[in-house]
């Protein structure tokens, strides 16, 4: 499942609604200002599919139009992922996600460092270099981060998320891997979601 799909193949492509992806049945007000159309990643940091899928995605939003609000959303299944989640709105909150964001999948899936608890995601944090750890410790037990998270599991129940990565377009579509046939082909499916909603 896993080919590369080129953009010829891509135009020949048609995209259905109910395979390739789903429309929401309640659409949400999307979060993006005015005239932008607005863009959810759904990821999990301990998600081998979320960090094979990290470079494209990454390359896809550096050559993103200007008219997309593209945001990535930390996803709980369960309260054990709330720690990572914390992690990731702490990063976002120091503006420290462009310089660690992919350090964090790294030391993951490469280093084989386990994240998944707040003792671990300190200690981790403590050797990264130019990192404020009293910042980061105030950051990451704020008010502001914890209403983050629980807005990030109010969205990924509104749009229906059942697994990581995948992603939500305009408050009204979702798309991922199983639908769109591969983690490749998401990006095109997005694409195309984002055509239609700037056409209303």
């Amino acid at each position: 499942m896993g080919g590369v799909l080129t953009p010829a193949m891509a135009q020949a492509r048609q995209f259905k609604e109910g395979k390739d992806y789903t429309r929401l049945a309640k659409p949400l007000t999307p979060d993006a200002p005015a005239g932008k159309v607005d863009v959810i990643e759904f990821f999990w940091y301990s998600c081998s599919h979320c960090n094979a899928f990290e470079p494209a995605l990454e390359s896809w939003i550096k050559a993103a139009p200007k008219d997309l609000s593209i945001r990535r959303i930390p996803v709980a299944f369960n309260a054990s992922f709330v720690p990572q989640q914390k992690l990731y709105y702490a990063l976002q909150g120091m503006g420290k996600v462009d310089e660690l964001h992919a350090r964090v999948f790294r030391a993951i899936h490469v280093e084989k460092i386990n994240l998944s608890k707040e003792d671990a995601i300190m200690a981790w944090m403590a050797k990264q270099p130019g990192i404020d750890m009293a910042k980061f410790k105030e950051m990451y037990a704020s008010f502001n981060v914890a209403s983050q998270a629980q807005r990030a599991a109010q969205l990924q129940e509104a749009y229906g998320v059942e697994g990581t990565p995948s992603m939500g377009v305009a408050g009204r579509f979702y798309t991922d891997g199983t639908m769109a046939g591969s983690l490749n082909a998401v990006l095109q499916v997005v694409d195309h979601l984002v055509a239609v909603s700037r056409k209303g």
